[in-house]
């Protein structure tokens, strides 16, 4: 017997289950605000040399582009007819407040250079950004993709190391340290004097994202019986989706970056006292010879379920007796060079670390760059935020009565169709082309999504949650990449997007090398895996068993 008839006898998917997802799905919707929060802190508003008279260096700070007339005498203006954003006359053009005279009159005269004074920005959409403050701007333009990259890094460590404590101490400690940390790094960098403390303390952030999912899902899993395991690990996905509306909203009621940075970072505080009453993994608690714990916790889940009878029959034998066979399969002695030692299982491998940067990389390039598009930053925000819901939600139907190969193909294919196409379409044609990248978007997120389940059913039970690590690893390093892409657009403006549309275009075809999943039963050995390999009929029992997913989350840090 399984461990799930134990949750099924104690309530199942009862008051506990509901109010545990209830809480924990709150937190991760404001951690993923974390994730997309320099595309309003670290946005760049229109600005332009700081005007100066050479003679006495007097810089004119009160002369703003809305003054255009006199400030044409300092600035070189665009094509557009706006204020150059990096140079300045070397000497004052006074001739050309005169509205009869041409730019190419006295053009010999009407050398430029870089800004010496500094620069003047607008405060009509955002009061006041990192990049504002510390004039991240012309050449420096870059370091703000650094500082996001640098976030990106920080997810990764986090990975790796919540990956290990919550192996050595369970799901709850872990858990509730990620919340103080946050709390901790979110709210001082609010108070931060400098760009370079900043990206510190923006990486230990990054750092808690990791432990705050992992552990939450793990939890949520780990609680809920089978049958609720689908859509319990299906809300904890919608609440990171929705925290990008959430995002947009907040950010449009607060323009200042650092009270913004206290917004999303504050509540974390809350989390952390309201964190404590959380029971530890029964799971993880039996794995570690502490029944005597898990005992206790699921007596008092029975009651809050109304099963308090049932709970009190639960004993350490009882325990022990339905997580043998569990215990066995997770103890796993396999590692990462496992992954590539025999012909089907490398094949795997090297398709889903493909499929997963690919997904990862062009997703957060498309969310981490919506100022570019010209329209409304908030709008295009709650847009990309909300178009990936019922993406998400398309691609479950679809893996369901479709299949897995075919879907996540699919959408990896329609989503960087998306991304190249836009590269096309007239920069006057903003609204279509907001569209079609939040499109994109979320394809890219359902293909993002549908990994996960897809990479669990393909490993066998031995060697899937090392697998599932090592693969969602790949994830992250394509996050910390997709950023510093940005820093070519410079010298070739359309690289980034080719590059953006290309990988996921690469992915849906490595996926047509994996096998179809779809009613086929969980393979438990790697022996078993290759000999099925070498088959051509498809097995017909379909066993889809939710637990790889929540072993994946888990094991994220291998």
């Amino acid at each position: 017997m399984a461990f799930n008839d134990v949750l099924e006898s104690i309530g199942g998917v009862g008051r506990f289950q509901i109010s545990q997802v209830i809480f924990l799905v709150i937190p991760v919707c404001l951690i993923a605000c974390h994730n997309f929060l320099q595309n309003f802190t670290a946005a760049i508003p229109d600005h332009h040399c700081k005007p100066s008279i050479r003679g006495n260096q007097t810089f004119l700070s009160n002369i703003t582009a809305e003054e255009g007339t006199l400030l044409k005498a300092f600035i070189p203006m665009s094509r557009n007819q706006r204020p150059e954003k990096c140079l300045q006359f070397g000497t004052i053009q006074w001739h050309l407040l005169n509205p009869n005279t041409t730019i190419t009159e006295n053009a010999t005269e009407m050398h430029t250079q870089p800004c010496v004074g500094g620069w003047v920005y607008d405060t009509t959409v955002f009061e006041s950004t990192i990049v504002s403050e510390w004039d991240l701007v012309c050449d420096l333009q870059t370091l703000r993709d650094v500082a996001q990259s640098i976030y990106m890094a920080g997810v990764l460590a986090g990975a790796i190391v919540f990956g290990a404590l919550s192996d050595r101490f369970g799901r709850r400690i872990p858990l509730i340290s990620s919340y103080l940390q946050i709390a901790i790094t979110g709210t001082s960098t609010a108070f931060l004097p400098s760009f370079s403390s900043y990206c510190v303390f923006r990486f230990m952030a990054g750092m808690t994202f990791s432990g705050i999912v992992l552990n939450s899902f793990s939890l949520i899993l780990e609680w809920t019986p089978t049958k609720g395991r689908t859509v319990a690990g299906a809300c904890l996905g919608y609440f990171v989706t929705f925290g990008q509306i959430i995002l947009a909203g907040v950010a449009y009621k607060i323009r200042n970056w650092r009270w913004l940075q206290l917004a999303v970072s504050v509540p974390f505080f809350i989390a952390f006292l309201c964190s404590w009453k959380l029971p530890e993994s029964p799971r993880w608690l039996l794995l570690h010879n502490k029944s005597h714990r898990a005992v206790r916790n699921l007596r008092k889940v029975a009651a809050i379920n109304g099963k308090k009878k049932e709970g009190d029959e639960i004993t350490q034998q009882v325990l022990n007796s339905h997580m043998q066979t569990e215990t066995t399969k997770l103890k796993s002695s396999r590692t990462v060079f496992d992954l590539f030692r025999t012909p089907a299982l490398r094949r795997v491998t090297c398709c889903l670390m493909v499929i997963w940067f690919s997904s990862s990389f062009s997703y957060y390039g498309l969310a981490m760059d919506v100022q570019k598009f010209g329209l409304n930053i908030y709008i295009v925000q709650m847009m990309f935020g909300a178009l990936d819901l019922p993406a998400v939600l398309l691609s479950t139907f679809t893996m369901i009565f479709v299949g897995r190969r075919v879907t996540i193909a699919g959408f990896f294919t329609i989503g960087g169709l998306m991304v190249l196409v836009n590269m096309f379409v007239p920069e006057e044609l903003q609204t279509l082309r907001t569209a079609q990248a939040a499109l994109g978007k979320g394809c890219l997120a359902s293909s993002f999504i549908g990994a996960y389940q897809y990479s669990g059913e393909l490993y066998p039970t031995e060697i899937r949650q090392t697998g599932m690590g090592f693969v969602s690893m790949q994830a992250r390093i394509g996050a910390m990449v997709a950023p510093l892409i940005y820093m070519l657009r410079d010298s070739f403006p359309i690289l980034p997007s080719l590059i953006f549309g290309a990988a996921p275009l690469l992915a849906g075809v490595v996926t047509c090398f994996l096998r179809e999943t779809r009613h086929s039963p969980l393979l438990e050995t790697i022996a078993e895996m290759e000999q099925q390999s070498r088959k051509v009929q498809p097995l017909k029992e379909e066993e889809i068993s939710l637990q790889q997913q929540m072993t994946a989350h888990s094991k994220e840090s291998v």
